[in-house]
């Protein structure tokens, strides 16, 4: 079906969703949201975005817990050019720092999908690009709303934040690469250090809004990477089971309708 008269088209939607979980300290808070707003700033993704057939990308951002909250979402807007690009970093640097409970990839996932319906473009692309630093523990399986989001042709890139691992969750990498991305072209592209933070965002942003996909980052990154090595450019091991309710499971002593069998 053609697109209405009065749509923008564009190259890409892109929809960055970012974890303030309480998981995420001050400090790793402040070096993902630097993260972005240097990303944004870069001229490696004025160029990528100029370099589109239209020229030109749509753009929104929400910051994610266990809940998406109405006062978290910067409304989408059309970069196409430094100007454009400079006033949505500024929106994202001026944003009070908080975070509240819970991991809800899941929930962010069926945010992201529903920002992207209601968008007023006409695009070749949507993508979801989602960061994040634990699994899943409050709401619906993640690999149910990644597969819904899938179905409707959106993809889905992870950037696991491996700065702080949890000694029972390391692995986030693969769970990432297993459990919460996907689509044609989809990578995880996993931070091991505060220095790779800027860089690997850029690269990541410049990789979605060019629509190629990264011949290094594959799936994602094992674990014991070398941390000063190019984010991404260790694969996961494919062999290693991944258990995507493993943040649920951890989770148990919380009551949560989606799961009451973890509730015993």
């Amino acid at each position: 079906m053609a697109a209405p008269a009065d749509t923008i088209a564009v190259d890409v939607e892109l929809v960055l969703a970012v974890d303030i979980s309480h998981s995420m300290d001050e400090k790793e808070f402040a070096l993902q949201r630097a993260g972005y707003v240097k990303a944004l700033r870069h001229p490696d993704f004025i160029n990528a975005v100029r370099s589109g057939v239209t020229g030109r990308i749509a753009l929104a951002y929400f910051e994610w817990a266990g809940t998406v909250r109405d006062d978290a979402v910067i409304a989408w807007q059309v970069i196409d050019d430094a100007e454009s690009a400079e006033a949505f970093a500024d929106k994202i640097e001026a944003r009070p720092f908080r975070s509240f409970r819970g991991t809800s990839i899941s929930g962010a996932l069926a945010f992201g999908a529903k920002l992207l319906d209601g968008a007023a473009f006409d695009a070749t692309r949507s993508v979801i690009d989602i960061s994040g630093d634990g699994p899943n523990n409050i709401g619906m399986p993640v690999t149910t709303t990644r597969d819904a989001a899938i179905a409707k042709g959106i993809v889905i890139n992870g950037l696991p934040i491996l700065i702080s691992p949890s000694p029972s969750f390391s692995h986030l990498d693969q769970y990432y690469a297993e459990c919460v991305t996907g689509g044609p072209g989809s990578f995880v592209l996993p931070v091991y250090a505060a220095s790779e933070f800027v860089t690997a965002i850029r690269r990541k942003l410049v990789l979605e809004v060019s629509g190629v996909a990264d011949p290094n980052a594959g799936p994602g990154a094992g674990p014991g990477a070398d941390p000063s090595a190019d984010p991404g450019s260790v694969p996961v091991d494919a062999a290693a089971p991944v258990d995507c309710l493993q943040g649920e499971r951890g989770r148990r002593f919380f009551s949560d309708p989606y799961f009451p069998e973890l509730d015993r």
